[in-house]
Parts: structure tokens; C-alpha cells; sequence
């Protein structure tokens, strides 16, 4: 990335990673929303930097420990590989922490699992920042997640994703100042036939409580509706919004819902439509009557 910026961008990059620009205002506290970001969106994660800065709450002073019933949890996961590799457990005890600490992970945290595996703390601060699954600064109560791969942006997720911040008025990476929503992209999460789709991941309840549900075959007011009726404490439809699974009867076109009424109905019990195979056995019969 570094090496494609000059001149004035990167003296702008300098200056916020410094604290004078607009990566820096990501880190706003106070009730503040925080503010957009280009870098957030550049790798992919609402997390800035991957790398640790102390704050208030997140430094080698602050304690996290597993509750006795994620400990039961935790033993049980650890118990799933041979003893000389019980290390291999570090992911899904990050997710476990995460869960219980409300969608991110503190300094604490990572130094927890470390000392559950034992195994070397820089170990587990390679895992947690190499994948994006895990969230190294707070997260809204709503992780609102607009995937950004191929199938989803070609059908519209570009508009879903700028429906969403408009509308509650914060960028990709940010949360909103009631700390309601946190707006982020993630790749390929494997429902391209229904695309375009969100994942919304709700911490709110800890680990019993954690649910990550997705939206499909969205249109930009389906995202608006969705985010309002989370905000109103409702339970939006899941999957897709239009189909009952992924049978093809429509699609999201330029923004909007077109059913098979108006794209012509397929399916697999149907007749294919060809292009056909010549007759083999014509062909055969054919060459046997030279």
C-alpha cells in the first residue's frame, strides 16, 4: 500500500498515523462515533492497526479471565486434540473470548488464551491479527458486515454498503455514537447464489446469547429495513428475502427484486434450455454404414 502512495498522500498517511489525521479519529472515545476510515476498509477489518496501543481499557494492567461456565466450554474445545497439540485450539478460544468480552479482544484476552494453551503470547497476537474474524477494538453491539467479493459486488453490495452508511451516517470501519453499530466488510461468505448479502453478528448477550445471522438477496432498502429493525429490538427474516433457498426465481437487479415473472422461470426438473448434444447414436450408425 505504501508503496503506491507519494507526494501528498503519503504525508497525509505520516500525519494520521501520527494522531493528526483522519486514521487517528478512529479512536475517538467519549461517546464520539469514530470516525471513517480509509485504512479500516483497506484491510478489510474495522480495526485500523494491527498493532497494540494502549488505552484505558486495553493494556497489561487490565484483567480478563474465562467465566467457570467458558471454562467448561474451553476444556471441552481443548479436549478435541491430542495433548501435544492442544495450541491448535487457539481459534476457536479467540472466538470464545471474543464472544464473552462483546465482540473484541483486549491485550487481556489474547494473553489469557496464551496462558490457557501455553503457548508463547506472540503466538496468539499472530493469529488474532492476521485474521479478520477477530476484532482488536470495540465493536457496536451490531458487527453489520457487507460482503465485498466479486458475486455480491456485481450484484449491487457497493450500493448496500453506501445505503447502510448513509443511513446511519457513519464509513466502513466506524460505529455509531450509541454504539448500536459498527459497519464492516468481509469477503466471500459463501452465498454468492443468493448475492447480495450482509452478516450481522449481535454480542450483546455473551456467549450464550451470540448469534451471526445472514440477510440475502438484499436491495439497499432491505439493508435499511434490516439495520431498523434491529435498532427497534425486532428480529429481521432470515437468509434470503425473497426466496425460500436458493432456487433460481429472481434476482437483485439495479437495486431492486426481479422475480421470475419478469427473468422466466428455471428449474432443475425442468427441460434444459441447450445447447444440446449432437445424436451419438445417429453418429454411430452413421460411421457404421461406411
Amino acid at each position: 500500500m505504501l508503496g503506491r502512495l507519494s507526494g501528498a498522500g503519503l504525508r497525509r498517511l505520516r500525519s494520521a498515523i501520527a494522531g493528526a489525521g483522519p486514521v487517528a479519529s478512529a479512536f475517538g472515545s467519549g461517546g464520539k462515533a469514530f470516525g471513517t476510515s480509509a485504512l479500516a476498509a483497506s484491510t478489510n477489518s474495522h480495526d485500523v492497526f494491527n498493532t497494540h496501543r494502549d488505552a484505558p481499557d486495553n493494556n497489561r494492567e487490565t484483567e480478563f479471565d474465562f467465566t467457570p461456565a467458558n471454562y467448561k466450554i474451553a476444556n471441552e474445545i481443548i479436549s478435541r486434540y491430542p495433548p501435544n497439540y492442544k495450541q491448535s485450539a487457539v481459534i476457536p478460544l479467540l472466538d470464545l473470548a471474543q464472544q464473552q468480552y462483546g465482540g473484541w479482544l483486549p491485550l487481556a484476552a489474547l494473553n489469557r488464551v496464551a496462558a490457557v494453551l501455553d503457548m508463547p503470547e506472540i503466538r496468539v497476537y499472530e493469529v488474532a491479527t492476521f485474521y479478520t474474524m477477530f476484532n482488536r477494538s470495540k465493536v457496536g453491539r451490531y458487527h453489520v458486515m457487507v460482503c465485498g467479493t466479486t458475486p455480491c459486488m456485481l450484484q449491487g453490495s457497493r450500493e448496500v454498503s453506501k445505503a447502510i452508511s448513509d443511513h446511519l451516517g457513519i464509513g466502513v470501519g466506524s460505529t455509531t455514537k450509541d454504539g448500536l453499530f459498527t459497519l464492516g466488510e468481509m469477503e466471500c461468505m459463501g452465498c454468492c447464489v443468493n448475492a447480495p448479502m450482509i452478516a450481522v453478528a449481535d454480542y450483546s448477550n455473551g456467549v450464550e446469547g451470540f448469534s451471526y445471522n445472514y440477510y440475502e438477496d438484499l436491495t439497499p432498502a432491505d439493508a435499511i429495513r434490516i439495520v431498523d429493525m434491529l435498532k427497534r429490538g425486532e428480529k429481521p427474516k432470515l437468509g434470503s428475502q425473497y426466496r425460500s433457498k436458493a432456487e433460481p426465481v429472481g434476482a437483485v437487479q439495479s437495486g431492486k427484486w426481479v422475480g421470475y415473472e419478469s427473468v422466466g422461470e428455471t428449474t432443475l426438473a425442468g427441460k434444459p434450455s441447450g445447447p444440446y448434444c449432437r445424436d451419438l447414436d445417429a453418429v454411430v450408425l452413421e460411421e457404421a454404414k461406411k
